[in-house]
């Protein structure tokens, strides 16, 4: 049966389809033809992907994670516009504790508490998600090859993995910000070479799995090219996988840009920056000033935990 382009007629060969696929015919659309068997296969994946939207927006963890995220996501968009005064300018009123007209109390050199949390979103929100973006997409290519050619390319790329796995996170970090300076790009390319082979890991594991099943092996048979076979078979069959670990990337690359500030090797004043706000105000804490720091620190457990919490979300969803 030949597929009529849409038109105002969809709903009728819609119905035309239906019944050619019950009767087990052949379909030929505009791409090729379509057996029965491919027809109900994509109706039933379809259908398992709206499932898993519906199960996903039902979770409360879910929806409180994502709440959180868009929060932080819109303070860092707005900036210093929606902040209630200018996070870098410092004023009389130093050091006060949390009361009206300053919800968190202002600083050692008066710069509102809450603006500063408010703006120091931005930085964390650019330069995390980048490095975790990164950071995946150099995983998942070098885990494909890894997966799916074994052999040499698989024990070559695995030392190396091991090598870098063996390498403490942040001692690797401070190596890297030392020789090449702690500017924005320097600290998102160490995040993502840092975490890339935990990633890589991941869907090493993944594509050894999904190598060794039918569809793959069918793939293989009639002749296509390895890249074909990665990236039109095996790929869609592992991005859960991967979407979860993007997930969890993201809170860890804020977790650690954080501690990059801390330590002095992140992003640098005058920048309000979570990270690098604790740094300057934990000192402060034996006085009884203990706003300056606790609000930027929950801050970043805030984000940390939201992803982490979308994240369990998804693996539930996907696991139903």
């Amino acid at each position: 049966m030949q597929v009529p382009p849409p038109d105002a007629d969809g709903a009728a060969a819609a119905v035309e389809v239906d019944a050619a696929v019950a009767a087990g015919d052949d379909v030929i659309g505009e791409a090729g033809p379509i057996t029965g068997l491919a027809y109900d296969m994509r109706g039933e994946r379809r259908q398992a992907a709206r499932e898993r939207r519906r199960l996903l927006l039902r979770r409360p963890g879910f929806i409180i994670g994502v709440l959180i995220i868009l929060t932080w996501i819109v303070c860092g968009v707005g900036g210093d516009k929606i902040t209630p005064s200018d996070p870098l300018v410092p004023n009389d009123t130093s050091s006060l504790s949390p009361r009206a007209g300053h919800l968190m109390g202002t600083d050692q050199l008066g710069r509102d508490v809450l603006s500063r949390v408010m703006a120091g979103a931005r930085d964390v929100l650019i330069v995390a998600p980048l490095a975790a973006t990164l950071s995946v997409i150099a995983g998942a290519f070098l885990g494909l090859l890894m997966g799916y050619y074994r052999g040499w390319v698989d024990e070559i790329l695995s030392r190396l993995v091991e090598v870098l796995l063996s390498i403490p996170v942040i001692l690797m970090a401070l190596l890297i910000t030392a020789t090449l300076g702690s500017s924005k790009i320097v600290v998102i390319g160490t995040v993502a070479v840092l975490f890339t082979p935990i990633v890589t890991r991941t869907v090493r594991a993944a594509v050894l799995s999904e190598a060794q099943l039918d569809y793959v092996t069918s793939a293989r048979l009639r002749g296509e090219k390895g890249l074909f076979v990665m990236t039109r078979e095996i790929l869609p069959n592992i991005t859960p996988t991967i979407l979860v670990e993007y997930t969890v990337r993201i809170g860890y690359a804020v977790f650690t840009v954080a501690t990059l500030s801390f330590l002095g090797a992140g992003i640098q004043p005058p920048s309000p920056d979570w990270g690098l706000a604790v740094s300057d105000t934990y000192a402060l804490i034996p006085a009884g000033q203990w706003w300056p720091t606790l609000f930027p620190a929950l801050a970043i457990a805030s984000v940390v935990v939201a992803t982490n919490l979308v994240a369990d979300s998804i693996e539930a969803a996907l696991a139903a």
